[in-house]
């Protein structure tokens, strides 16, 4: 475990973020999950908007749009330069606890900088917010299961490597992600095509401010969906100890993660708070992307893709 303090300054961070939020990466249309019928999806909502309303809730001084009422699923590919591309690819998952989805703060912009590593960002819409009927969150490992899986199956397509395919993902979508991590079998929904054949199991994962991993009232005992293996992919993990959904968190699946010898690097910061995507500010915890970079770059999964 690597518990993180760094000197940088406010400058470099905003000269980070500024290069970032330069990028324009080549993007797909949104590609619908699903050929056909939505598993269990009733169609009950209404129009998907944003319900973010003007100068409410900004993250480092930026607007976020925040979606919900989403029942048509989907992934939009966002491609790094072809000079730049190394083949990885990564699903993205938002967050917004399972009632929205901070599309911009954690998807499109989070894209944008997996593509100045040369990463092709794979941006998750899944449905939000939780149906009454959906304690379990269900349908968003559904759509999860079937994003992964749809990406492996076109990797050829999309000059991926198959098994350079990771996940990461923010609040729920942290909690989502480290779901995946863990239940990428059986699928939790009847096949409905070739895709459907192919593993869903992440080659890494990456949890970002995970909620939702513990039961607080049960002494933060893991929570039962996730069923730590031998098999749970490398993990890497950030949190600050100020972090209103409570670092334990990250805390006690790393402890799984290390008991059953996953491959696991978790960063904790004194302060940062919740919800801070990777936008720059005077937080040393808005410094982990770089260290996000490092251990992507460690494990191999950014050199470029034997042709």
């Amino acid at each position: 475990m690597h518990t993180t303090f760094f000197a940088c300054g406010l400058s470099c961070l905003m000269m980070f973020g500024s290069s970032v939020f330069a990028a324009v990466p080549k993007i797909s249309e949104p590609i619908p999950l699903w050929p056909n019928a939505v598993p269990d999806e009733k169609g009950q909502l209404g129009a998907e908007h944003d319900v973010s309303k003007p100068n409410e809730g900004l993250v480092a001084g930026k607007p976020v749009i925040r979606l919900t009422n989403v029942s048509t699923p989907t992934i939009t590919v966002y491609r790094p330069p072809k000079a730049k591309a190394n083949g990885t690819a990564v699903l993205v998952c938002p967050g917004g606890g399972y009632g929205i989805l901070a599309w911009d703060l954690e998807g499109t912009e989070i894209c944008a900088w997996l593509n100045s590593i040369g990463v092709t960002g794979v941006l998750l819409k899944y449905r939000v917010p939780t149906r009454p009927d959906d304690h379990q969150h269900l349908l968003p490992l559904q759509d999860a299961q079937r994003a992964l899986g749809l990406v492996r199956f076109h990797a050829q397509d999309w000059k991926l490597d198959p098994q350079r395919i990771g996940v990461l993902g923010f609040s729920a979508g942290g909690h989502l992600t480290a779901r995946l991590s863990n239940q990428f079998e059986p699928r939790v929904y009847a096949p409905v095509d070739a895709a459907d054949a192919v593993s869903c199991r992440p080659d890494f994962s990456l949890p970002i401010y995970p909620a939702y991993l513990v039961l607080k009232d049960q002494n933060n005992t893991l929570a039962p969906e996730l069923k730590v293996t031998t098999n749970t992919p490398p993990t890497f993990l950030v949190q600050a100890e100020d972090d209103g959904v409570h670092v334990e968190n990250s805390l006690y699946y790393y402890l799984a993660l290390k008991n059953a010898k996953v491959p696991v690097e978790m960063h904790l910061y004194p302060n940062g708070g919740h919800g801070y995507g990777l936008r720059p500010t005077e937080k040393m915890v808005t410094s982990w992307p770089k260290r996000a970079e490092e251990w992507l770059r460690a494990q191999g999964w950014l050199a470029r893709k034997k042709s």
